[in-house]
């Protein structure tokens, strides 16, 4: 199953030139970062059953643009799957070209404690062009439905800018390949991939950010049962936010 949202090192690597991270030294940097969301979305599906999730991260930073990282949450499966956290760990490194342009590549490792049969890596690179996010996600060693490794991509396009009122708007398109058929269909017919889309406000608070998303998939009902064991963490919802960096 796919795990955390979408990772970019952007946000981390500019928080420095804001003040927003702990400077260590001359060249090393230290960012924390906190969340609380009504719902866990991963490329569009809930990770924890529609409930809410805490969480959070430490990503160190060099100034060559390299960095390493570590993110959790709480998440819930259902059935008797034990697990109820995600950890996950990263590294790579951010290059930005001007203002405008930059480029993200990197190592993305998944982990859950008590069901290590759901690890999965992935190698993952993020293009910005003036607003506009090209990214995409391979792994090798996802766990298809009978314990399997199996390839996937997961590719994303996005755009983010600033609306009146200092209010913020993020916006993007996902496609998620799993190569094999995976989704059936009440009538019978499978396919091997779908569309998630997210439309996100934010605005800054009492130094927190605050977000509001809609997030939908183009899976069925039965198509998310099939896979997901459960027909209604793939439907369209609302998801607020607050988080922080340290």
């Amino acid at each position: 199953m796919n795990a955390r949202a979408i990772f970019t090192a952007a946000s981390l690597l500019l928080a420095p030139l804001s003040g927003q991270a702990l400077t260590l030294s001359e060249d090393y940097t230290l960012e924390i970062d906190l969340a609380a969301v009504s719902d866990y979305r991963s490329r569009g599906i809930s990770q924890t059953l529609g409930d809410p999730a805490l969480q959070g991260g430490a990503t160190l930073i060099h100034s060559s643009g390299l960095y390493l990282g570590a993110w959790t949450s709480n998440v819930d499966y259902g059935y008797d799957f034990k697990t109820r956290q995600e950890v996950d760990y990263y590294a790579g490194w951010y290059w930005q070209a001007t203002d405008a342009i930059s480029l993200d590549l990197g190592y993305l490792k998944y982990s859950y404690p008590k069901e290590g049969q759901f690890n999965m890596s992935e190698i993952y690179a993020i293009l910005d062009l003036y607003g506009v996010k090209l990214g995409a996600y391979y792994s090798s060693d996802a766990p298809n439905a009978f314990g399997k490794d199996q390839d996937t991509l997961y590719s994303y396009l996005g755009y983010s800018f600033a609306l009146p009122a200092e209010v913020g708007l993020e916006l993007r398109l996902g496609y998620n390949d799993v190569k094999d058929p995976a989704f059936w269909s009440a009538s019978g017919d499978n396919r091997d991939s779908y569309y998630e889309w997210e439309a996100k406000l934010t605005r800054a608070f009492f130094g927190i950010t605050w977000g509001l998303s809609y997030i939908d998939t183009d899976l069925s009902k039965s198509e998310c049962l099939g896979w997901y064991g459960y027909d209604d963490l793939c439907s369209a919802t609302v998801v607020v936010s607050a988080s922080k960096i340290f």
